[in-house]
């Protein structure tokens, strides 16, 4: 379900993209080509078109931005993380020391005999 959510939800972000940049920031936008002002998709309908698809189109990522958060999966299903998998497998109360590398010994000085020059 949050799979096609998210599809759904890339969709409806692209689509408000390309219909804000098709509007003008001054009104025209994709209606001031149209210069005949008595057609039937004339320049009034098309502004009027434009600016409730922004406003639905922005509805639709917000709304579905919410249901995304409500079925992001959460892990329980099988999926866990290492952190969790290692987090189970330690017994409470005892540390878990096996991963640590092992300390070094000093080794022990042999002592040195001088050597004795012989005459």
């Amino acid at each position: 379900m949050y799979t096609i959510i998210a599809i759904l939800l890339i969709l409806a972000s692209i689509l408000l993209t390309l219909v804000v940049l098709v509007q003008n920031s001054k009104g025209g936008g994709l209606a001031a080509n149209f210069a005949a002002g008595n057609t039937a998709f004339g320049v009034r309908q098309t502004a009027d078109f434009l600016e409730k698809a922004t406003w639905s189109l922005a509805v639709a990522v917000l709304v579905l931005s919410l249901m995304a958060t409500m079925f992001v999966p959460t892990g329980t299903d099988g999926r866990r993380s290492a952190v969790q998998r290692e987090l189970e497998q330690v017994q409470p109360g005892q540390p878990d020391f096996s991963n640590l590398p092992a300390p070094v010994q000093p080794q022990p000085e042999t002592p040195q005999i001088p050597e004795s020059s012989t005459p």
